[in-house]
């Protein structure tokens, strides 16, 4: 029985799910939920901290600012709770109510940034206010998720060797493509270690990370407005872009056998189970996805009817049938 004395110290990183016996889908899913921020977030959340304390930039009156739709902001809420620092969350509309509820329970700000940017999201916007916060204080402290390199890192020796260990025949690793830092920590140790395991990132449709056209994105998590600094895109072998409301059918069905994902895990789901149905036909590769997200902090977005309805009223009578075609493969 593990005894610890600060949150971060915690997560459980050797649990998956047999996809097979659910949606049968050939696919292991890594699920990194199992923390006290919910979410594979704290890993990077914990390394930026530390390595902000290691450099001199963090220090006992610093404030800690940080642009996130949900999870980072959360898992810093944790840390920053823990650790005596004051936390500012710069986040969106889209933000899950239940995750700005936590982050505030927990010390946090929380300030919800409504402006569009030019590619019809907020991320510009929220990074704008950031720095504007930044520059107005000589105690705030931006960790910058979107190019800090131990946002990548912490996944490099964490994350990936974890999944190297449990499969070592693995052929397929898909990972979620958010700021990247996953995505890029895993394509590093796998190539590095010269490992032949195909990466393929998943994104959402109306995501501009890996040049998709911008649309309107509802679900908080994976994709971007505005392209992540940590993006290599040649550590890549494959991109596959999954729209929202694939990822809600997908969660509506791990959710009918009793597993209660989130919204980015049901993108990457959705997407894995398409791409192996396309390249794998009939056949059971090796392949692992990394689950980012537990789903309770959707409870009033993906999992409410109201909110179904209103964004994506066509889907919600589907959602009802019984051996419905939920994953769309």
């Amino acid at each position: 029985m593990p005894i610890i004395t600060s949150p971060q110290e915690f997560n459980v990183d050797d649990l998956y799910v047999d996809l097979r016996p659910l949606l049968d889908v050939p696919l292991f899913l890594k699920c990194e939920g199992f923390n006290f921020a919910g979410s594979v977030k704290l890993k990077a959340a914990a390394a930026m901290v530390a390595a902000a304390e290691r450099d001199g930039v963090l220090t006992p009156s610093s404030t800690i600012v940080e642009s996130s739709s949900g999870n980072l902001g959360i898992a810093l809420s944790i840390i920053a709770a823990s650790k005596g620092y004051r936390f500012v969350c710069v986040t969106d509309p889209r933000c899950n109510p239940a995750s700005k509820r936590l982050m505030r329970a927990l010390g946090a700000e929380v300030r919800v940034i409504s402006h569009q940017d030019g590619n019809g999201g907020f991320l510009e916007s929220r990074i704008r206010y950031v720095e504007e916060l930044c520059a107005a204080g000589d105690d705030h402290v931006w960790l910058n998720q979107y190019a800090n390199r131990n946002n990548w890192l912490a996944h490099y020796t964490g994350t990936a060797p974890a999944i190297d260990r449990q499969f070592p025949d693995l052929e397929i690793l898909f990972v979620g493509a958010g700021t990247t830092g996953t995505l890029m920590g895993c394509a590093r140790y796998f190539r590095e270690h010269c490992r032949p395991v195909t990466i393929v990132a998943i994104d959402a449709v109306g995501s501009v990370t890996f040049g998709g056209i911008p649309e309107r994105r509802m679900v908080p998590g994976l994709g971007t407005s505005t392209r992540p600094a940590l993006v290599d895109e040649s550590l890549v072998d494959d991109v596959v872009h999954v729209p929202e409301t694939d990822t809600i059918r997908t969660v509506h069905a791990l959710s009918s056998r009793g597993f209660l994902f989130g919204g980015s895990t049901g993108t990457v789901v959705s997407g894995a189970a398409r791409w192996l149905a396309a390249k794998y036909p009939g056949e059971q590769p090796v392949a692992v996805a990394i689950a980012p997200d537990l789903g309770e902090r959707y409870l009033d977005s993906i999992y409410e009817e109201s909110w179904l309805r209103e964004n994506f009223g066509d889907l919600t009578p589907e959602l009802r049938l019984p051996g419905a075609d939920i994953l769309g493969v």
